[in-house]
C-alpha cells in the first residue's frame, strides 16, 4: 500500500471497526464461552502471517493515539537506561490515570521520533512490546481489548476479521 493510501486507511480504521463492533462484540462473546482447543495455536499463526507483511513503522498508529501502562520494572529499567532517577522519569514522562495506573502525559510517544522509531525500542514497555496482544496465550480473555485495538492497528483489525473466517463461532 502507497503511504498516501495508507495514510488515508489510517484515518479510515476507526469507523471501520466502529462498523464491525456489533458483529465483533458478539464473535467474541462467544469465542469466550466455547474456545476452539487449539486457540492460542491458531492466534500465533494469525499473527505471525499478519506481521510478516505488516510494517510498524510505516504505521506507528498505536505511539502516536494512545499509551501504554507503564509497570514499575518499566520505569526501572527505562529510568535506568536514560540516566535519570525513576522520580524524575516519573515526574518528566507520566502521569497517574482513573485506573491508578502510570501512562504517559502526552501524546504521540514522546520517544516516538520523526520517522517513527522508538528511541528507547531495546527496553520499551512491556505493554509496547506485546502490543497488540493478538499472539497472547487465553486469547479469548481480551476480547475487549482486541475489539478496542482494531480501531488503532491495522494488524489487529486484519486479524480479525481473519479469525472470523478461519474460526466461524
Amino acid at each position: 500500500m502507497e503511504n498516501v493510501d495508507f495514510q488515508k486507511y489510517l484515518e479510515q480504521l476507526p469507523l471501520l471497526a466502529k462498523k464491525k463492533y456489533a458483529e465483533n462484540k458478539k464473535y467474541f462473546a462467544k469465542l469466550k464461552k466455547k474456545p476452539p482447543k487449539d486457540l492460542d495455536y491458531q492466534m500465533q499463526e494469525l499473527h505471525q502471517e499478519t506481521f510478516a507483511h505488516t510494517n510498524c513503522l510505516a504505521c506507528a498508529n498505536c505511539c502516536k493515539t494512545t499509551g501504554p501502562l507503564f509497570t514499575s520494572a518499566d520505569i526501572t529499567r527505562i529510568a535506568k537506561h536514560l540516566r535519570m532517577k525513576e522520580q524524575q522519569f516519573i515526574a518528566t514522562y507520566l502521569q497517574i490515570d482513573e485506573d491508578n495506573d502510570y501512562v504517559l502525559k502526552e501524546l504521540p510517544c514522546s520517544f516516538l521520533d520523526h520517522d517513527n522509531y522508538c528511541m528507547i525500542y531495546d527496553v520499551r514497555p512491556k505493554a509496547c512490546r506485546e502490543y497488540p496482544h493478538t499472539d497472547r496465550k487465553k486469547f479469548q480473555q481480551i476480547g475487549s481489548l482486541t475489539i478496542k485495538n482494531t480501531a488503532i492497528c491495522p494488524a489487529a483489525f486484519e486479524i480479525v476479521e481473519k479469525m472470523k473466517k478461519n474460526l466461524p463461532m
